[in-house]
Parts: structure tokens; sequence; C-alpha cells
């Protein structure tokens, strides 16, 4: 799922792409796309982007012309349009000729320029959502990356607050005050801190990072948590740097001419680490761990099955190669089916063939024992035959003695 830094990094590639760019006519939706339509028609417009925690804001500006009052008549747009965007499970933005515009692409804006350009914004699973003439959710907190102070200045001040009675991996997914994390952040913050009382004021705010130390094992456990508060600080300092330190590298595949995720990978210290522990939260989550979950833990949970994380990977990459490899991959999978099935029989063939063998059985049966049958067949007529004649002329006989007697 898209989390806080991919809706940033979507942001800065749609300013990217789209400076300079004018787009026209209407803003089209997809046939299957539940989403509302966007009443937004324009002969010449910018579109614009910014983002806050786990939403992105396009903004339709249209260009200025003297014939205004023409363009109302007309039914153009003369003010411009915010549309908020969330991204739901694998949402993104692309900007592609007509020609290679994506398959899941329910939202479209069209550009004024031959050939003719698309930015879309491509939802597979279509759990994402946008709302023209939207605005902010006001349920949602300040964003963790780039209203800092805000966020952590609500966070102390409703600790109070029943939302934090409930383990900590599943308060950070809470987006009235941390707006912006998901699963892998939490997991990543969560690995890389030391939990200890939260104070309103960050006093490592003005403190450069410090690199890992190896410590002393003679130094106590008290001083080893102020030490290491001291190099990385405190759970809601994390929930800013970490990030933003995802930024930094440029995010998981927001840019289609990216196809490189080395740099994600090696950052990565335990969501889909080799070595680390998972097991499943209240509402259902995985959660990357190391150690013991502690005594808030689901008792009836079970850590699910390691998945691949090429796949995720590979989701927004559209170029030659990996279409290549794509079809290796697809032609060689089929093989391994053809392979299974030949070797695997169902148990229906199996029941199948275990009958026609006992029929088989059963005619090979019938065929030995007829040639008896047909003996003992013929046997029987034989002797009926020879006894026929005999008593023919005693039941004539007798008849003409009677005949005679009268």
């Amino acid at each position: 799922m898209p989390e806080g830094p991919e809706l940033h990094l979507a942001s800065l590639y749609v300013n990217r792409m789209c400076a300079g760019v004018v787009f026209t006519g209407p803003v089209r939706k997809s046939q299957v796309s539940k989403n509302p339509d966007v009443p937004f028609t324009c002969e010449a417009y910018f579109i614009t982007a910014t983002s806050r925690g786990k939403e992105v804001k396009l903004t339709l500006t249209p260009m200025k012309s003297d014939d205004l009052k023409e363009r109302v008549k007309a039914g153009q747009a003369d003010q411009p349009m915010d549309i908020v965007i969330r991204f739901g499970m694998s949402g993104y933005f692309r900007f592609t000729t007509e020609d290679e515009l994506p398959k899941h692409a329910h939202l479209r804006f069209y550009s004024k320029e031959t050939p003719c350009r698309v930015l879309s914004f491509v939802d597979a699973r279509r759990f994402g959502s946008w709302q023209p003439n939207g605005t902010w959710q006001p349920d949602r907190g300040p964003c963790i990356m780039f209203e800092y102070e805000s966020f952590r200045e609500k966070v102390v001040s409703h600790l109070s607050d029943r939302a934090f009675d409930k383990p900590i991996c599943e308060v950070l997914l809470n987006q009235k005050y941390f707006n912006g994390i998901g699963n892998y952040l939490r997991a990543e913050i969560l690995f890389r801190t030391v939990l200890e009382g939260l104070e309103s004021k960050d006093l490592c705010e003005n403190e450069k990072p410090v690199k890992n130390e190896t410590t002393d094992t003679k130094t106590s456990d008290s001083a080893k948590q102020k030490r290491v508060k001291g190099e990385t600080g405190d759970l809601l300092r994390l929930c800013h740097t970490v990030p933003l330190e995802v930024v930094n590298l440029g995010g998981k595949g927001y840019d289609p001419q990216k196809t490189d995720y080395s740099d994600f990978k090696a950052w990565l210290q335990c969501y889909y680490v080799d070595g680390m522990k998972s097991i499943g939260d209240h509402n259902g989550r995985t959660m990357w761990f190391k150690g013991d979950p502690g005594p808030m833990a689901p008792k009836d949970s079970k850590s699910p099955k390691a998945k691949k994380r090429a796949k995720k990977e590979d989701d927004h990459d559209y170029t030659d190669k990996k279409k290549v490899a794509r079809k290796r991959s697809e032609s060689t999978s089929k093989k391994m089916v053809k392979q299974e099935t030949v070797t695997k029989t169902p148990k229906k063939e199996k029941r199948a063939r275990l009958k026609e063998a006992g029929t088989k059985k059963a005619e090979k049966s019938r065929e030995v024992t007829a040639p008896q049958h047909e003996k003992r067949a013929t046997a029987r007529k034989r002797k009926n035959t020879s006894a026929e004649p005999a008593a023919g002329p005693q039941r004539r006989s007798c008849r003409v003695t009677r005949q005679n007697s009268k």
C-alpha cells in the first residue's frame, strides 16, 4: 500500500512531468470506476500537485485569456479546481502517450499537443478514490513529514485518548494522529526506537544524527537506552525522519524510468527482512518485528507466510526489459503447470482407471467361463435328443390301445 513517502513522490512526479504542459478538454473517467465524475472542462489548463500524509491534491488551473465571458458561456471552467486523491492499495500516476495508456487508468487528463499525452491515475485494485472540489480530510492529523511540530503537539496533547490504549503497532496506523504511516513504516520505526516517555518538545531537533556505535557491555540498560535515544530520537521524531529517508531514496517505483530497487532493499532493516518475525495484529495487518511480541499481542494470531517482495517492486515498472522478463516467467510457469498435470493424476482419473481395470478383469473371467457353459449346454441338448425318440412311440402306442379298447 502506498504510504506517505510514496504519495509525496507521486506529487513530485506530477509536477516534474506536467511542468509547462497544457491540458485541454474534459477530465475523463473509466466506465468501470464507481468514483464520481469530475465536472471540469477547459480549453487550456495546467496541473500541479501537493501531498499531505496519505492524500494528494491535484489543482487544475485554467489559463488566463481575454475571452473570459465567451468561455463561461461555452461551459468552460474559469476557476481552479482541486481534486483530492487517495491511493488505496495500488494507486499511482503515469504520464504516457495515448497509445501507451495503462490498462487500469481510471482518471485521465489529456494534453493539448500532437501526439497527445495523458496523465492518468492508475489503480488496478480500485480501492483508491477521488473527490472533485475536495479538501484535506478533517479527520486526518497533520502530516508526519511536513507538519512535524503540529503532528507532535497533537499526539502529546491527546495521549489520554482511548486510541492510545491499544498496542503501539496499531496506534501508529491511526491516521487521526499518524497521517502518512503505513505497514512498512511502522515496522521500521518501531525497530529503530526505544519506547520512553514523550515530551512536547523534541530534544533532538537540533542535533545531527550519529551513526550506530558498539556499546560497552559493562554499561547499564538505562545508560544504553539514553544513548540510543540521543542517537535516534524518540518515537515521534522517528515518525518524522524515517519517512524522509525513503523520500531521499527516491521511493518504490513512482518514476517509470526507475528499475533498480537495491537501495530500498538495503535500507529496510525489519520489514520483510530475513530473520525477522511477523504476526497479525487485531486488525489482521501483518506486523514485522524482532524479539518478543509482548503481552498485548493477539492470542490466536498466526504468523503469515512470507511473500516474495519482487512482485511489489515490479508493480509500477513498464519497461521493455521487464516485459520480456515477464513473458519468460509466464512461459516457464506454463511449462511447470504442464509438467505437474502430467505427473499428477487427479482422483477422478484414478477412479476411472480402476473401473476400467475392473471391467477388463470381468470380461476376461467371462471369456474363460463361457466355453464351460457352452459345453454343459451342448451336453444337455444331446441328452434331450437321445431321450425324445424313445418316449415318442410309447405315447403313440398308449393312445392306440385306448382307442381299441373303446
